[in-house]
This record gives structure tokens, sequence and C-alpha cells, in this order.
């Protein structure tokens, strides 16, 4: 957006006693009136506020002196008079070291912000917030700076602290600009601001008490925790310097149909995936050169970070983010970050990030009560603190808030280039009375508990989504039964391209921890999923949350000796992948990782050493191969006409076999079967659609899965003998706690 040209009004004439105290004391609510210069007659009147300088003389644009400054105050208020018609003028800074600094006033820039800008705020509809608030790397007037602004309608005063000023707010207040309560100021380069600097507002709230100093809402970098500060960055990593070379990628993303494409998704979180990349100058270098060629090995199609946006306490695994539009500087600046990215796709490795609008922490350098009010966050704590976990809700209602989300997501996604965002916590969004008892929360204005202000963000973000980002992805983790996730906002739904199957999810996971001889009594368990597997457009998610807080790890919930843990995995990875849905799966699943997972540590990686490990390990590759390979297992997951029971009711001996099919024309139907029990299953017959021969394309109880090699061969012939309402059928064996899939190689009839 465009700089307004115009100077506010100058007021004339001397500065009263009171004025000079405000200033020193940082509580002057309107620096500009006092401080810059100010027509004085046929004169010109230039204060400067400088605590500490011992003295200072104004200088013209190339640095010949012209006057000294005279010393208003003591403690480092200055007045100096120019003739009129003087084309512009610098301030000369003596320190009492010694040195010296030259530099533009702050006070001679005239409005920084557009009107449209300003307006674009109010509406909650300024998409790229990320470039217009927060600290701008700017040239305004030939003068190279950075340009400050911050949301805080209600402060009294608000100042700009950092390294440049020696975090004294006396040094630069910021001037207010109504009635859009956003504060700004120009700091020219030669004051020391520019990349790199750290900084933070100092406010003071609606009744002038000083606040706990803020960190910038719009940072776009920090320092590492446990420091707090914001860190003044390069330009826009979409931009100059950094040289972006995934133009081949976005287009063809661009033109992927997603939900017949193939989407496998490998979940990491980055400082736990290895400890080494925890390096604030080369962890997404590290992660570069070792997660990418690792994630390619196995054959998925996209890795999704937990949160990277930062977030003070790294436990939270970056869920209670407070710097919406700053990578955590844990990994690395943001170039790093962009670099991280480019390679990705470069590899054809698409990124998905998890984003966290539902609610935030209450940490006092962040946005809880940022002006002095509920800002962010509602007034009333049943509708603004989460009990579950100690933070505070976002006010949806609000432009302001809704606009600083949506430009935030946009702000991954155009500037930083992924692919996707995981949406978390929705169903925390979507209902007043989520977590809460009688009394604890508040109706919507027609008596009811649906978030209504929630749906509406929901719904916008997804379609500005849409809009502005083809081929990005928003998924949702949504854990109830609200209708019409995945359905379009046009017909009412919320609009996401996918949500987390949670119920898939539990019931499996529940039936993976049965002892096999109860399995029979729990068949539905693994049935059930298809009743509404084309309700919604589904992941199928094995994610973080499962392997965590005494849940064990995924190998860990398998009953009985090592042997039956091992292959009962096994088999549960291959039911997953030939059931429909997309599918995910968490960091240290491939390893069949004893431990629960430990953000504190780094996966087992001499587990590969064991060949029960590495068999798991290869399994998943070659699944991930096969996903990709057939279009069977991926091109009508949205449709039910890409799937068929075929023995869906044997609860006796736990037999599930299924077909899956492609879009017509494109490629051979796959039959998948699932024996659950460690007992081997030989001549066991089900029916085929085709004649001819079947061939067996993977089976878990391999011997290079770390398995028995019970099998059939690598290919059978179907017999003509009905079974299951089919015409033809096959006479398999079954191996014990083993998943089969086959593929007919003859032609459809």
């Amino acid at each position: 957006m465009s700089r307004v040209d115009n100077r506010p009004e100058r007021r004339s004439g001397t500065i009263a006693d009171g004025e000079l105290s405000a200033l020193l004391e940082g509580r002057h609510r309107d620096p500009f009136a006092v401080l810059g210069p100010h027509q004085d007659g046929g004169a010109l009147v230039v204060r400067a506020c400088v605590p500490g300088a011992q003295a200072v003389t104004l200088t013209d644009l190339q640095g010949t002196p012209l006057t000294d400054m005279t010393a208003l105050h003591h403690a480092g208020v200055f007045s100096g008079r120019l003739a009129a018609g003087t084309p512009g003028y610098q301030l000369r800074v003596r320190w009492p070291d010694g040195s010296e600094q030259l530099s533009h006033d702050p006070y001679a820039f005239g409005l920084l912000l557009g009107e449209l800008d300003l307006h674009l705020i109010a509406e909650g509809r300024h998409f790229e917030l990320g470039a217009c608030l927060g600290a701008q790397w700017r040239r305004i007037d030939g003068v190279e700076g950075v340009r400050f602004a911050v949301w805080a309608p209600n402060a009294r005063r608000v100042s700009v602290i950092g390294d440049f000023n020696g975090w004294q707010p006396a040094r630069h207040p910021m001037r207010l600009r109504h009635p859009g309560g956003i504060w700004e100021l120009f700091i020219p380069a030669a004051m020391g601001a520019r990349p790199g600097c750290r900084y933070k507002f100092d406010l003071l709230d609606p009744h002038g008490a000083e606040l706990p100093d803020k960190a910038d809402p719009l940072a776009l970098a920090t320092e590492p925790p446990p420091a707090t500060a914001s860190v003044v960055t390069e330009p826009q990593v979409s931009a100059p310097p950094f040289p972006w070379q995934d133009h081949d990628w976005l287009r063809l993303r661009n033109a992927v149909e997603p939900y017949a494409a193939p989407l496998s998704i490998y979940e990491v979180h980055a400082g736990s995936w290895l400890r080494t990349a925890n390096d604030p100058a080369h962890g997404w270098e590290i992660l570069a050169d070792r997660l990418i060629p690792y994630v390619c090995e196995l054959g998925f199609t996209h890795i999704e970070l937990l949160p990277v946006t930062e977030h003070p306490f790294g436990g939270s695994w970056g869920y209670q983010p407070l710097s919406l539009y700053a990578p955590t500087a844990r990994l690395g600046p943001p170039q790093a970050f962009a670099a991280f990215i480019d390679r990705c796709h470069r590899s054809g490795i698409g990124v998905i990030l998890d984003w966290v609008p539902a609610h935030f922490p209450t940490d006092p350098h962040g946005l809880a009560h940022f002006d002095g009010t509920a800002l962010y966050e509602h007034q009333d704590p049943r509708e603004g603190f989460h009990q579950d976990w100690n933070t505070l809700i976002y006010n949806l209602g609000r432009n302001e808030v809704r606009g600083f989300l949506l430009a935030g997501a946009l702000h991954w996604l155009e500037h930083f280039h992924v692919d996707g965002l995981r949406v978390d916590a929705v169903a925390s969004m979507l209902y007043r009375d989520y977590s809460r008892g009688a009394g604890q929360w508040v109706p919507n204005r027609f008596g009811g508990r649906e978030n209504l202000e929630a749906v509406a963000f929901l719904r916008e973000l997804n379609s500005v989504v849409h809009e502005r980002c083809p081929g990005a992805l928003t998924i949702a983790e949504e854990s109830t039964a609200w209708p019409g996730v995945t359905a379009s906002a046009a017909s009412g739904g919320l609009g996401f391209d996918f949500k987390w199957n949670m119920g898939w999810m539990h019931d499996t996971l529940r039936y993976l921890s049965l002892d096999p001889i109860h399995r029979a009594w729990h068949h539905q368990d693994m049935t059930f999923g298809t009743v509404y597997a084309w309700s919604e457009a589904f992941v199928l998610p094995l994610s973080h949350d499962e392997v965590v807080h005494g849940k064990g790890s995924m190998i860990g919930k398998a009953p009985g000796d090592d042997w039956q843990r091992f292959a009962g995995l096994r088999a549960y990875y291959g039911f997953m992948w030939a059931h429909p849905g997309k599918k995910l799966l968490f960091m240290g699943g491939e390893l069949a990782q004893w431990q629960e997972w430990n953000h504190d540590a780094e996966l087992d990686w001499a587990l590969l050493d064991h060949p029960m490990h590495r068999g798991v390990h290869t399994l998943v590759r070659d699944l991930n191969a096969l996903y990709r390979e057939l279009p069977a297992l991926h091109e009508l997951d949205h449709s039910p006409t890409g799937f068929q029971w075929v023995v869906g009711d044997d609860h006796q001996n736990s037999v599930f076999a299924w077909l899956r099919r492609p879009a017509p024309g494109s490629g051979d139907v796959v039959l998948a079967v699932a024996n659950m029990t460690p007992v081997p299953r030989h001549g066991y017959r089900i029916g085929v659609p085709f004649a001819g021969c079947w061939r067996e394309r993977l089976n878990t109880d391999a011997a290079c899965y770390g398995g028995s090699n019970v099998g059939n061969d690598g290919a059978l012939m179907a017999e003509a003998v009905p079974a299951h309402g089919q015409e033809a059928s096959l006479s398999l064996t079954l191996p014990p706690l083993g998943m089969l899939l086959l593929q007919h190689a003859g032609a459809q009839a």
C-alpha cells in the first residue's frame, strides 16, 4: 500500500514544562505535536528528544552543520531553529563516550500508512498484513529505515524500544492514527534500526499504567526462546533476496485434483526428529540434508510439520504460538525455512503446516491484554479462556482479530509457498460449550451452542485460501459429527479440503490393542469406518497425539509377544493403506519405536540396525510405493464406487476382504485381505470379479519385512467358482496377522 504524503498539522510556539516531563517519562500521547519540525513565524523550530545525549546539532542533508540545538531539559530534550525554506535537515547526536550519530529525524516524516491500509485493517480484509504492520524495512523519501506499526487502539501511548535506542521508551514514541488505533513510526537506519535488530513495544494502558513490554504480534522473526524479543528481518522472503526455484512444483500442484491424487503424509516435530536440528543457525539446513532424502526414500508425498510458528514453551510442541507470522528461531532464520520448503518442492515433496487459530498462551509479552484491554481475546472468561489448556481464545467477532488470523494463514501459503494448512482444534472453535459445564459458557444469539463467529471465520478462511492460493490444501482436525466440514462454504459447509477421521483412528487402534482371541467380538471396530467413509473427504491420521501422554508407541499398542506385535503392526499398516482415505503417519511409527514420543529426545535411529524394525520401515516404503502406483488405492477415495466389501462379516476368523477400484479405464482392481489373528488360514476362498491371474503385490508377512513368509507364491489364478456374490474366486493362504494386496493382472470385464 502507498504511503500518504501529507504532513500532520504542526504546532508552533514554545513547549510547556509538563510536555517536557511527559516526553522524558514516555507518557506523551502525541509526540509529533511537539517533536520534529514546526513552523514558528518565519522560521522552522525543530525539537528532538534524545535522552542521554551530550549535544545535538542540526545539519543539512549532506551532514554540514547548520546550528547547535539548545537543551530545553538536561535529561535530553533539544530545540533549534532553521531558516524558512530549508530543504531538509539531519540530527547529529554526540554521546558521552565521544561517538556521534548522524541521521534523519524520525519525527520529520509524514503519515506512513495509507487510508486504504487503515480501512482494510478495520474491515478485517487486509490480506497482506505481514507487509503492512510490524517492522518493515523500507525506503521513505529516499531514506532507508524501518517502518514500525502496531494495532493498539486503547493504549494511551506506544513506543518502539530496541537495540537501536537502548530500550528507552522516551526515545521513540509513536504516532496514533485515528480512528483505526494503529500506531506508526519510521526510524532511519542511521539510528541503528536495520535488519537483525531486536525490538519490542512499550505501552501504557488506557489509564496510563505501564504494561509488560510486548513482542510484535506481526513479527516476521524472533530471537530464540526463552528470549522474547522480535527481530527486524530482510524484505519478504517471497521477493529478492530469496531465489525461489520451485516454479515447476507450484504449476503442477495447482493442476492436481486433490481427491483423486495420492496423499501420504509424514508428520514431523522438527526439533525431535533429529536433535542436531535444534540449531538456530543451521537447523533447517540440517533437516533439508537429512529429512528430505529420508521422506523421498520412504515415498511419502508430503511432510506435515507440527506448528513452526514461534512459541514460548517448547513443551507445547508449537500448539501454543505467540508469533503467528514468524518461523521459530529455534531452527534458523526465515530465509532458511524458505530454503527448506524450496528444497522440498524441488525434491517432489509438499509441505503442510499445522496452524493454530483456536487459542494463544497468556505469556505477559504476548497478545494477552495487549493494550491494557481484552483486545485479541474475549473479555468474558466464559468465552475467552480455554480451561483445558489455560489459554486465551481469539475474539473472532472482531474484524481486526479475524483479519490478523486470515492474513497470517495467507502469509505461510503465499510468502513461504507452503502447500497446505492443517487447522488445529477445530472442534474447540465450533462449540461454545466445548469442554465446559453448565453455566460456564455463553449461548449464541439464538440460544444455541454453535460458535457462529468461528463458523463464519472458517468459511471465510477456506474461501480466501482457495481463491488466492490455487492448489493449497486446508485440513481440519475436527473430532465431532459437525456436518459438512469438507462441503463447500457456498453449500453451507465449512469449506475444508479434508478432515482428519478421528473416529476411524480411535476404533481401529482400539481393535489393534485387543488380544486376537477377543477380536471376534469387536469386528465392527474395523468395518464401521466404511459406513461414513464418504460423508467427508477424510485423512486417516496416526498422529503425534496417539503416541504421547501414556498412550504408548504404535508397536506398544499391539498385544502378544514381540513376533505378534511386529506382525500385528505390519498388518494394521497394510489395512490402513488399503482403506479409503488419505494417509498420515507420525514420525517414529515407521521404525516401530518402542518408546512413546518424547519431544526432548530424537527418534531411536539405532533401531534400524535390527531386522524386525528395519522390516517395518521397508514395509512403509513399499506401501507408499504401491499406494502411489496403483490408481485403485487412491483415485476414488472420495466415492463409494471405489470400494466394495467382499468379506466383512467373518467375525469368527477376524478376516476382512474388500475390493478397491480405480476410475474407469485407469488401472486394475485390487483385492485387500486381512487376517487379524495369529492363525494361518489355508484354502480360504474369496470371491473376485474377474477370472485370470491375480498378482500378490504385497504380503506384510513376507520375510523381507520380518515375517514368516506364509503366502501365495507371488500369484494365483482365479477359479470359476462363485463366492461372495462374485462370479470367480481365489483359494488363498492367509498369513498369520497378515495383510495381502492382490492386483488383477488380466483385462477387466
